[in-house]
């Protein structure tokens, strides 16, 4: 069969290479973009499809994928290529038929997914050969995690990187021989087309069959391996939190913030984990670096600065140029890193940014019913950035003699910094930003005008989680009635609309219809915003219903090895059991369990739940020092589970002025190591297990300071109070 040869030098966007081994006809080069959709470098990456039924005299029919319910499937649903959906139509027919599978993984904002399918599945000659010769599959990787995560180990293996679209192709019975992430058309760069790729596999797969289905199952036996690993299990200890703290600021770009180099991601759950390293430890550095970071990214493309929120990362090391796609996760996370950064900091500009990136939410990605969407795509028109980008031109007409002002501290030039195109970037202080606050609405109002991005209206109960805990703190904190309305609306709408019959969370909602098993990362997410919302309000039902969720995790998805798997034992059986341990754009499922185990544990009264989270902290707590990139969220769960955390129960009307006075000092500034109770459990049962025998001393509000369990006298003074919680 032919080979074709890996490339040696770097890729640009969009690019890939590929190579088979002389022997067993397994992929062997580097297969990636530089064009991230979704991953952070070290995980590679590219992006889109649908689906359709050609017949021989040329008439085209929607395909299978037009009664699916994701949008990035219908996008697809058009194409010449016979799509199939995941499912067990297309494994019948592979295995009836003996033809190998073409899994094609993506999501609707993808940018390269988009690319991918004008190229090439909507060439009638491209789908003819993926039509003689593959059972062609099409997967959304939002509604189907799992597969995403199996397929991308995959791809990492075979290729040492990875991305979107995702390029898979398996054996009838699901297991992968071979993969990639965008194809070119035609030769490109030293890569082979699409096409000469089909042709190659598939003459392979008629003359050497055994050999890819071997090496099918070497791939499989490794990812075996890889989801079941565990790093050398040790006690808790400090020194872990320090070398990952060593090794960030080793790693640190001090000229533009962040870290690595292009294309650069943000890094929220790390910017999360030094803000409490520098409150536990006071280390200066750590401060340093997250302010720098938090203000070169509010100043860069990135950031919008017109509309609010962020784009998905930055294609160059300074933050300018972005790649559009907005997604509701890193707005959650970014979101909630601004506020905790103004609660340290006081940086008017970090809770400017907050507020913004959550009125984009609350004005573009929100459901009437109270959920939120998704995505927004990088295209409108047809054209990557169209929405987002500005002339010269354009802003004179609009702002007149104050265009010069604004395009002096916008970084506006005749010749644009991208493709002749404008992207705002901000260069001035706070009091000019300030001063053309009217200046931005007017071009906010212009662009209003302009043909949209597409939006993907799915509602995921994990990225919803998400950001349920970013309205809910910010309406805490900034005292906006109209965040904590946009988090109870949420948390009505999950608890209503995404729930099974036995208690727990379905995956994805649209249009009408939930489906999808829940995911573990649907579960502890979702814990995580009700946490959030029940410190926010103090209304008893929504830590009932994160406790009902935590016994859920650990019924439903416990790994017998330790941890958690990230599926159910009800969950449909792929050739291996996912259990994800390592930080991507979310948090891992098993990361976030062990941080909403450890507050659980505090609120609830239940041990069990925090030697649950200290058991796979053990296990993963040589990774997390070693890789802190990848362990983000496991960082702020290990310095909590290692952190003097306060468990204080306020005895009281919530509404009453004296419990009131209480929580202001409570809520005083950033304190990241404590959890509150807020009730009257005289009067009423007590759904909290922290509020549970306390008594009120006098008539007064009674705040009930603890330490690990351990309570001290009962507290009616303010000055006692602001004493006990600094001593």
């Amino acid at each position: 069969m032919p080979e074709l040869a890996p490339v040696s030098r770097p890729l640009t966007t969009g690019e890939a290479r590929v190579g088979f081994l002389d022997d067993a006809c397994l992929l062997q080069g580097q297969v990636g973009s530089s064009a991230e959709c979704g991953v952070r470098r070290t995980n590679a990456t590219a992006c889109n499809q649908t689906d359709h039924f050609v017949y021989s005299r040329g008439e085209e029919m929607p395909n299978r994928l037009s009664h699916e319910s994701s949008p990035y499937l219908q996008q697809h649903a058009d194409n010449p290529v016979d799509w199939y959906p995941w499912g067990d139509e297309a494994i019948e027919k592979a295995e009836a038929e003996e033809k190998p599978i073409f899994l094609s993984i993506g999501y609707s904002a993808c940018h390269w997914c988009h690319v991918m399918e004008r190229e090439s599945f909507e060439d009638e000659e491209t789908a003819e050969i993926l039509n003689e010769h593959f059972v062609s599959v099409k997967v959304d990787r939002e509604e189907r995690p799992d597969l995403d995560r199996i397929y991308m180990r995959a791809v990492q293996a075979l290729t040492g990187s990875g991305g979107w679209p995702m390029s898979v192709f398996l054996t009838p019975d699901g297991k992968p021989f071979y993969a990639g992430t965008y194809f070119p058309p035609v030769p490109r760069h030293g890569m082979p087309s699409f096409k000469h790729v089909l042709r190659t596999i598939a003459e392979a797969w008629q003359n050497r069959r055994g050999e890819l289905i071997e090496g099918g199952q070497q791939v499989v036996d490794t990812i075996e391996r890889e989801m079941n690993a565990r790093g050398q299990e040790q006690e808790l200890e400090r020194d872990s939190l320090d070398q990952a703290f060593r090794s960030l600021r080793r790693d640190y770009d001090r000229t533009h913030g962040g870290w690595d180099g292009a294309p650069k991601f943000p890094q929220p759950m790390i910017i999360e984990f030094l803000l409490r390293h520098h409150h536990s430890t006071g280390k200066s550095d750590a401060l340093r670096m997250v302010v720098d970071t938090l203000e070169a990214m509010a100043r860069g493309g990135i950031y919008d600065q017109v509309g609010g929120g962020f784009h998905r990362y930055s294609v160059d090391a300074r933050w300018r140029i972005p790649h559009f796609e907005k997604m509701l996760y890193d707005n959650a996370q970014l979101a909630r890193v601004y506020l905790h950064g103004w609660q340290v900091t006081g940086e008017p500009l970090f809770r400017t940014v907050a507020e913004e990136t959550l009125d984009y939410v609350a004005r573009e990605m929100t459901d009437p019913g109270g959920g939120f969407y998704a995505t927004q795509s990088a295209e409108s028109e047809g054209e990557e950035g169209k929405f987002f980008f500005w002339s010269a031109e354009e802003i004179e007409a609009l702002l007149g003699e104050r265009a010069d002002r604004f395009g002096e501290l916008y970084g506006v030039t005749r010749q644009g910094n991208f493709e002749r195109h404008n992207v705002l970037t901000f260069v001035g202080t706070w009091e000019d930003r300030q001063a053309l606050a009217d200046a931005r609405g007017r071009l906010f109002e212009a662009r209003e005008q302009r043909v949209r991005p597409e939006r993907d209206e799915k509602v995921l109960t994990s990225w919803n989680g998400l950001m349920l805990a970013a309205f809910a703190e910010a309406g805490e904190s900034l005292r906006r009635d109209d965040y904590l309305e946009a988090a109870e609306r949420n948390a009505t709408f999950l608890l209503d609309h995404l729930r099974d019959d036995g208690g727990g969370v379905l995956h994805t909602w649209r249009d009408g219809k939930a489906k999808g098993r829940g995911y573990l990362e649907d579960y502890t997410h979702l814990i995580d915003g009700l946490l959030a919302l029940y410190h926010a309000t103090f209304a008893p039902r929504w830590y009932a219903a994160a406790a009902e969720l935590t016994e859920l995790v650990l019924a439903r998805f416990t790994d017998p090895d330790g941890g958690f798997f990230d599926t159910t034992e009800a969950h449909e059986e792929l050739f291996t059991r996912p259990r994800s341990v390592q930080d991507g754009a979310l948090p891992s499922g098993n990361g976030m369990a062990a941080w909403v185990l450890l507050r659980m544990s505090q609120l609830g009264v239940e041990l069990d739940y925090a030697d649950a989270a200290r058991a796979v902290l053990r296990q993963v707590q040589s990774l997390v020092a070693r890789y802190p990139l990848g362990f983000g969220v496991w960082l702020t769960a290990l310095d909590y589970a290692l952190a003097k955390t306060r468990e204080i129960a306020i005895v009281g009307d919530p509404d009453a002025t004296d419990v009131q006075a209480a929580l202001r000092i409570c809520r005083d500034g950033y304190r990241p190591h404590q959890v509150l109770a807020v009730g009257e459990p005289d009067t009423s049962p007590a759904v909290v297990p922290l509020l549970e025998g306390r008594k009120r001393v006098g008539r007064r509000a009674t705040v009930y300071v603890c330490v690990d369990f351990t309570c001290r006298e009962p507290i009616t003074e303010p000055e006692r109070l602001r004493a006990a919680l600094e001593g």
